[in-house]
């Protein structure tokens, strides 16, 4: 498998499963219906887990833009190939969000909240101020980069590529995990452009009744924020060395 389709292919599953309990917990009629917070990070870390061992082989799994860009920072991409796999980021994204809406179709119909169906797409603030939400979008990726560059069993030479595939797939589920219940109540922890912006554009693609706008004032946060987190992991990780 090429890296471009294993990206694509990894993050598309990711967010099939994170978008997908999501759904399951905030939608109308489901099963799963208003079990909550603890049950929306669980799944989103086994995601992380499960598109991390697909593409891992084959890319390393990055599966997030701002791990790409790390990389990107530390030069151990170019920036042809870092461009390759966000766009393959992106592109998986939005296929794993399209899927997560056909299977749940006949739960948006049932459900009347627009920021609930937003929800199962993209993360929102739970309290809007621009300034300590990006703060925290910065924290969280931070947390997520710094500490895969220094997993014990992580050996990095000059020419290798940092990758949540890398250094194994269960430390990096449980690191999602911890920054999820730990971190994710102010912003719904985006920590990941790709992951935000490309459901989000689906969002707005789909035909879904009675959705919520865009959310353009809002939308660079989660994009923005994971990128300043990385790069802020990768200088201290540099001073630290």
């Amino acid at each position: 498998m090429s890296p471009f389709l294993a990206e694509l292919i990894g993050t598309g599953v990711m967010i099939l499963l994170g978008g997908g309990v999501v759904a399951n917990v905030v939608l109308n009629k489901t099963k799963g219906n208003n079990s909550g917070w603890i049950v929306i990070s669980t799944a989103w870390a086994l995601a992380v887990f499960v598109g991390v061992n697909i593409a891992g082989p084959y890319s390393g799994a990055h599966l997030n833009s701002a791990v790409t860009i790390a990389n990107l920072a530390m030069g151990k991409l170019d920036l042809a190939t870092s461009l390759s796999y966000i766009a393959a980021q992106f592109i998986g994204a939005m296929l794993g969000a399209l899927v997560v809406w056909l299977m749940y179709k006949n739960h948006f119909d049932e459900t009347e909240d627009a920021g609930a169906k937003q929800a199962v797409f993209c993360t929102a603030p739970a309290i809007r101020n621009q300034p300590i939400n990006l703060i925290s979008e910065i924290v969280g990726t931070f947390v997520l980069i710094f500490t895969i560059l220094h997993f014990q069993d992580a050996k990095f030479s000059d020419d290798q590529v940092i990758g949540l595939g890398s250094i194994g797939a269960i430390p990096v589920a449980f690191l999602v995990w911890a920054i999820g219940l730990s971190l994710g109540g102010t912003t719904g922890y985006a920590i990941n452009p790709a992951r935000d912006l490309g459901p989000r554009i689906m969002h707005a693609i789909l035909p879904i009744r009675n959705k919520a706008g865009f959310d353009g004032g809002y939308a660079w946060v989660p994009v923005i924020g994971p990128i300043i987190g990385a790069l802020l992991a990768v200088g201290l990780n540099y001073l630290a060395h």
